[in-house]
């Protein structure tokens, strides 16, 4: 590096950084209102992050590097706690507010945190908890404001660093135990400039957005964060509520909001005449992640918002969101997650590391310049997601000529029955096309002749029914006789994780260990 460029002073793109610009424009605009009436314009908001920062490091004496850790669910709370704990250099573990008390035991102690931020109503199960390296477990609602009231509002001046870690959600535990994904501020930046702001066009001071998704998942943060790094509002739900948001959309003129596959499916389980009360002609973007969007269920957005307003991406808390399908694809591309963001790179490998043929399986690879820093405390488990620096959560998916990605499933889902391979969601969006059904799930269950055989567990959708018979019939009208679910269970509802997806892994071992 020359003199002259080492005499020039490098401003580090922080998440604080970008809300004090966002607020030095316009410091007495409106940047969070929630379902309680409250609002929060961006001076009161610096302020606050300033304070919770103050109270980190002066009141709470936690240097920078030391860990934290939140349980709560959304709230404008959640976002200055997490953001002032960010500029105190003390990131956030993210923990799901239905914790049990070893989740809560096992994520405080993988994550050493020394101060629990816990929403009023759950502190007892966090006092239940085990917690020896906590040193204080404090209540939000109870104890937050008066220890801000007696913190400094001042910028706090501790050094911060673009690849410093701004939060640790936890992996959903699907495949195994949840591990802490070190994302720093650069990744959150870099994601929100290029796959937010860059792809969908709708993140500026003039969007309104809704974010009902959870916070603690990566995400549903990632989508709180976008509208007022960019000098917009938004509006915060607690929790997802299917009719009032729709009515949020219509009284607030909406702009644009984040939503996984079981939100919708619960949206249009309210039926034609609830949704034709709303007004939602102002949503300029839905933004669809988190898990796969069936393509039936694609079709009832399109016909609903209108075909300009879904965008179907994919992504992981490790890469972040790394591909998107364009309103103008999702009726033209099947089943199709689109194609990278800009500054995104996807590769599909054989085992051997060579690059897939068009349309042939293989391992979905990404590079992005907004990837993870590595698993907390797992630097095996780190090298183990990175190839040559392509990093994988061991999805498999295929390329058509186009460079469109169409994901199959993920590696660990693969059911090999009578030496053929069935990837579950080809089965499920089958399943997904039958008008009764609302969620479906399909797994293997363990078979001494087959090896597995394909079962299928479906939740039927309000004010429908439909039995098992009918809809192996319906597969085998539509499937190659070995993909056919051998046997279908007729559920109230599947277990899902906090982030909406599907626990494929609980129904497999209900399978292969329960009774029966």
């Amino acid at each position: 590096m020359s003199d002259h460029a080492k005499s020039v002073p490098f401003v580090p793109a922080t998440i604080g950084f970008g809300l004090r610009a966002a607020a030095a424009r316009q410091p007495g605009k409106i940047a969070f209102t929630d379902m309680h009436g409250r609002e929060r314009s961006y001076r009161d908001l610096i302020s606050r992050i300033n304070k919770v920062a103050h109270l980190v490091s002066a009141g709470l004496g936690m240097e920078k590097g030391a860990t934290a850790a939140l349980m709560s669910a959304n709230s404008i709370e959640f976002v200055e706690l997490s953001l002032g704990l960010a500029d105190a250099g003390v990131p956030p573990a993210m923990l799901n507010p239905k914790s049990t008390v070893p989740e809560i035991e096992y994520i405080c102690h993988d994550a050493a945190a020394r101060v629990l931020f816990v929403q009023k109503g759950l502190e007892e199960r966090a006092q239940a908890a085990d917690l020896p390296s906590v040193e204080h477990i404090i209540v939000i609602e109870d104890e937050l404001d008066g220890l801000l009231a007696r913190a400094s509002g001042a910028h706090p001046e501790i050094p911060l660093g673009e690849r410093d870690v701004f939060c640790i959600p936890y992996t959903s535990g699907t495949t195994g135990r949840p591990k802490g994904v070190l994302l720093s501020h650069r990744s959150r930046v870099m994601m929100m400039l290029f796959a937010q702001a860059a792809s969908y066009g709708v993140h500026n001071p003039d969007c309104r957005a809704l974010a009902m998704s959870p916070f603690f998942n990566g995400g549903g943060f990632a989508n709180v964060l976008a509208p007022v790094f960019f000098g917009g509002t938004c509006h915060i739900f607690p929790r997802f509520l299917a009719e009032p948001m729709l009515a949020a959309v219509q009284e607030r003129r909406i702009t644009n909001m984040f939503m996984v596959p079981t939100q919708f499916h619960a949206m249009f389980n309210l039926g034609e005449q609830v949704l034709e009360k709303y007004d939602v002609s102002s949503l300029k973007v839905i933004h669809s992640n988190a898990a796969p969007l069936p393509q039936p269920t694609k079709e009832k957005i399109v016909a609903y918002f209108g075909d300009t307003v879904l965008y179907d991406s994919y992504g992981s808390t490790e890469f972040g969101s790394a591909t998107c399908l364009r309103p103008a694809d999702q009726l033209r591309k099947l089943a199709c997650v689109g194609v990278p963001h800009p500054g995104a790179f996807v590769r599909v490998l054989r085992e051997d590391g060579t690059n897939v043929a068009v349309d042939e399986v293989g391992e979905v690879f990404v590079r992005t310049p907004w990837m993870f820093e590595g698993y907390l405390g797992r630097p095996e488990e780190t090298r183990a997601a990175f190839h040559n620096g392509w990093c994988s959560v061991g999805d498999l998916g295929r390329l058509d000529d186009e460079g469109y990605l169409y994901l199959v499933d993920r590696k660990k889902n693969v059911i090999i029955s009578g030496g053929q391979n069935v990837f579950p969601r080809e089965v499920e969006d089958v399943l997904y096309a039958h008008p009764a059904i609302k969620e479906a799930a399909v797994v293997g269950r363990q078979d001494d002749y087959w090896g597995e055989v394909v079962t299928a567990f479906v939740e039927v959708a309000q004010g429908a029914s439909v039995d098992a018979d009918v809809l192996k019939r319906f597969c085998a009208e539509r499937l190659t006789d070995y993909k056919v679910p051998k046997a279908v269970h007729v559920r109230d509802a599947l277990p899902r994780s906090a982030a909406g997806k599907i626990l494929h892994r609980a129904l497999r071992d209900e399978l292969n260990t329960g009774p029966g």
